[in-house]
């Protein structure tokens, strides 16, 4: 079949890497897409917001599935708008419909969910420009640090966790009136703090059944020791050493079955991917956050560990033939540590050449913020290349993706060295 994926991220990249290897692909699509997946697919120059652009694609294309890694277009309704269009409803959408991507795209939304559900989650109230001064009144009825959330979609760096109350006063009032994340803060979150370690769990489902995916841990704070600026994810590592078969099994009794069954109840059609943000407090999992869509960078550790073929898994989902599926998973521990731009996730430099890729032999390499000029690999964004490698533990993994890291170098290149510190 003809497979177009949305994206251009490392996710996508890993993505069409797996997705290649398949015996049911013919020609592979990957619309921005960036220098890694112009080496093994077709890259389409594509604004993914504008689905007049997309349906045009797919035609001249003969698309017959479409992959959507990032959660914008998801949110904005893509799947919707090939149901309704008679020319596309024959292709297959793996990613939820708009009403579903609205556990991602609205954090109230999601928290009502779970509240419906039974789900364990932080309390919590949320609030708008009008309500700025209840929010204060109800910021002094917590204790600190205090969790303040942009309610939409804000690139993954809309959750603020402040030390102080004159802080969290401040930052509210940035965010609701004067709209510190944009639209995505016209309303916002708060919530109690829990305090835990945190992970990352994933699940396919076709709306009826679903197949969970390895777990993984990322690492979002810029500086060592999970200090500074929140990142769109500095490195991951999977599966977690903590999440032992007992609290797995928590997590499926208590977060992952209940959310399908309540997508289900509130009919809510769902085919795609679900990310569930856990966060471990005690001994029991609570949930920080959904996401519509596989998270970046875990997406580089838990892909490169399914040895299910991907595109057969996906066909499953369109076909609701995911029952009874059992996955193939690499025993193997695996860790991606991200290269980024000296600055990230403030203000960095882009167009940034980089060298020594074809030098990494015992690493996998997924390009993330990369472009291709004049057939030189450039660099194009904050989070530039994820270096992913296998090892008998995460720290043999790591040991790996930090000896490969050395042979690749572009300006002002950083890195934590750091990965996994807390395990």
């Amino acid at each position: 079949m003809n497979v177009l994926i949305l994206g251009s991220g490392g996710r996508e990249h890993a993505f069409a890497w797996k997705i290649k290897q398949s015996n049911l692909l013919n020609k592979l699509y990957v619309a921005p897409g960036n220098a890694g997946t112009a080496q093994i697919a077709t890259n389409l120059n594509l604004n993914l917001t504008n689905f007049s652009d997309v349906k045009q694609v797919v035609i001249n294309n003969n698309i017959q599935m479409l992959i959507v890694g990032s959660e914008q277009p998801l949110v904005d309704g893509i799947h919707d708008f090939f149901l309704n269009d008679l020319d596309l409803k024959h292709v297959s959408v793996i990613g939820p419909q708009k009403l579903a991507a609205q556990l991602e795209g609205s954090k109230e939304f999601s928290k009502k969910f779970m509240m419906r559900h039974n789900i364990p989650t932080a309390a919590y109230q949320s609030f708008t420009k009008a309500t700025l001064e209840q929010g204060q009144r109800f910021l002094e009825t917590l204790k600190p640090p205090f969790v303040l959330k942009a309610d939409g979609l804000a690139a993954g760096k809309g959750v603020l966790i402040l030390p102080t109350l004159e802080e969290a006063k401040k930052e509210l009032t940035e965010m609701l009136s004067n709209n510190k994340f944009g639209a995505a803060s016209t309303k916002v979150v708060i919530e109690e703090f829990l305090d835990g370690i945190e992970m990352s769990c994933f699940v396919l489902t076709d709306g009826n059944n679903y197949v969970t995916l390895p777990n993984a841990k990322d690492y979002k704070r810029i500086g060592e020791g999970d200090t500074g600026l929140n990142t769109g994810g500095m490195g991951a590592i999977s599966p977690v050493p903590f999440a032992s078969d007992g609290f797995l099994e928590k997590i499926q009794q208590q977060i992952i079955k209940p959310t399908i069954d309540g997508l289900k109840k509130d009919n809510i059609p769902y085919q795609g991917f679900i990310f569930f943000g856990i966060i471990k407090v005690g001994n029991n999992p609570m949930v920080i956050e959904y996401n519509c869509r596989m998270g970046d960078p875990e997406t580089e550790v838990v892909i490169p560990r399914l040895q299910t073929d991907l595109l057969q898994l996906f066909k499953d989902v369109a076909d609701q033939n995911l029952k009874n599926k059992v996955l193939q998973i690499d025993k193997r521990s695996a860790t991606t540590v991200m290269l980024v731009s000296g600055g990230y996730p403030e203000s960095y430099k882009k167009g940034m050449p980089i060298s020594g890729i074809e030098k990494v032999t015992n690493s996998l390499v997924f390009h993330a913020g990369t472009k291709l000029d004049n057939k030189e690999v450039k660099t194009n964004g904050g989070r530039v290349i994820a270096v992913t490698s296998f090892g008998i533990d995460f720290k043999q993994a790591l040991q790996k993706s930090y000896e490969s890291i050395h042979h690749i170098n572009f300006e002002a290149m950083c890195y934590r060295t750091d990965i996994g510190f807390d395990l």
